[in-house]
């Protein structure tokens, strides 16, 4: 398993936990999440009594461990959440998370009981009749009858649901994690090749506390991929200045043209337009810009200076510095981190 997708180093356990806590209320599911060899990464999240006293019960634990193990196979079978009872009837569904065709490891959700009782689910894993498991069973009865009960729908919903959110949280750890990876190689190249050339050999110290600055600056602000030629805005009053800068790429557009786009006063533009994106006019046109230089480094030969005139920077050194105060390098760096990156995948 190459470490990029090892579940450990991918998210913060910590807090994934706490989310895994959040949607166990929420859903009323027993929730776990376990690595690509099913070996847990989680603690259980409001594991059921009843299932807590089967799992600890020697005899039947095993049946238990056969059950995650045949619906964790069957999940990534499909691709898709599978969704089974237990040896004991219950209900339970394994959810793969799978990025780029690499499976990484499954959230195991359940431990309730179907509404629908007529539902053709299929019991994975059988016990044989056996004197002991039904004194045991006996004296969990009212453990049982605790269970939460859902319908069918209510199940499938909420297994998508979980596939979805949890496999996108996953992905953008991932692309984030490999972002920060390549820029820091490239700091570090870029110093030592600096360091060459002036005679002073970089210390350890030093790269790495340039690549902490670094990384701190990449968390804190959240690398997007504008694939999109439009903007829907939730206040339709802004509709029409969002729709102007996407019509005009090339235009070094002003607020109070555009507040006049929208027949409203500049302050008054400017204070929906703050509420509606979360930053002021000033940082978001020029962000929108970078993104879509960024599209451009990544799918065209045009040259930096060219990039700048069709985005209608005013000269080229103004473009690289704007480049440079949100993404922390350069565009002809950025685009030959994209290209390293893409030829490795390859």
């Amino acid at each position: 398993m190459n470490s990029r997708f090892d579940l450990n180093r991918i998210i913060d356990i910590d807090k994934w936990h706490m989310l895994q806590d959040s949607l166990s209320l929420v859903t009323k599911m027993a929730i776990i999440t376990v690595d690509y060899k099913g070996v847990p990464v989680t603690k259980h999240s409001h594991c059921q009594s009843f299932c807590q006293a089967v799992r600890q019960d020697d005899a039947l634990s095993s049946y238990c461990q056969k059950c995650d193990a045949r619906g964790g196979l069957e999940a990534v079978r499909s691709n898709k959440p599978y969704v089974y009872q237990c040896h004991f009837g219950i209900v339970d569904i394994a959810i793969p998370i799978i990025v780029d065709n690499q499976y990484i490891g499954a959230i195991m959700a359940g431990q309730i009981k179907l509404r629908d009782t007529d539902m053709p689910l299929e019991q994975i894993v059988t016990r044989p009749p056996n004197a002991e498991t039904d004194r045991k069973f006996k004296s969990l009865e009212s453990e049982y009858r605790s269970l939460p009960v859902l319908s069918y729908e209510e199940v499938s919903t909420i297994a998508e649901m979980l596939f979805h959110l949890c496999n996108y949280i996953v992905e953008e750890a991932i692309h984030k994690n490999s972002t920060i990876d390549m820029y820091k190689k490239t700091l570090s190249l870029e110093h030592a090749a600096a360091a060459s050339m002036s005679g002073a050999a970089p210390t350890y110290d030093h790269i790495q506390a340039m690549q902490n600055e670094l990384s701190s600056t990449l968390i804190e602000t959240k690398i997007k991929k504008s694939k999109t030629n439009e903007y829907r805005s939730v206040n339709s009053l802004l509709q029409p200045a969002f729709d102007y800068l996407y019509r005009h790429k090339h235009e070094n557009v002003h607020l109070q043209d555009m507040a006049s786009l929208c027949h409203v006063s500049p302050s008054y533009f400017s204070r929906v337009f703050t509420r509606e994106t979360g930053e002021n006019f000033s940082v978001f046109v020029p962000r929108l810009k970078i993104e879509w230089a960024k599209q451009l480094l990544e799918t065209t030969d045009l040259s930096v200076n060219q990039i700048s005139d069709e985005l209608g920077f005013a000269d080229p050194g103004y473009f690289i510095k704007t480049f440079k105060k949100f993404e922390s390098l350069t565009p002809a760096v950025y685009r030959k981190i994209y290209y390293t990156e893409n030829a490795r995948q390859v």
